[in-house]
């Protein structure tokens, strides 16, 4: 598509669309919380963590062996992953277990690389 093909040169507003659409528009709160949602995301080490805990749940310990990383660099990521309400822990005696938060998370995550798979054929 060519730059001026992507130009709206019409002189008609269609105000029942932009009304109806207004009144649905979220708060500005929530579209900024929804862009820091996806921002997490946009870190392949985060999503390389994800994808784990989509198959399993795990400790910090699994995860760094998996994924070729330390520890402290696993803690440091899954930090960011919980305060984003994307993962969720539990305490299993000195073990700490990693799961996604909720089916929500998992099927946007799995949504996703759905997405990504299908461009691919």
């Amino acid at each position: 598509m060519k730059k001026d093909e992507m130009v709206c040169d019409c002189d008609v507003i269609h105000e029942d669309v932009v009304d109806a659409v207004r009144k649905k528009l979220p708060d500005e709160r929530e579209l900024y919380d929804l862009s820091d949602f996806f921002k997490v995301l946009g870190d392949s080490t985060r999503v390389k963590i994800m994808w784990a805990l989509d198959e399993s749940e795990m400790c910090v310990c699994d995860l760094a062996v998996l994924l070729g990383m330390t520890k402290s660099a696993v803690s440091h990521q899954l930090r960011s992953l919980r305060e984003a309400n994307l993962v969720k822990n539990r305490r299993e005696g000195k073990n700490v277990f990693y799961s996604l938060a909720d089916d929500h998370v998992k099927q946007i995550f799995e949504k996703g690389l759905e997405h990504i798979r299908e461009k691919k054929d």
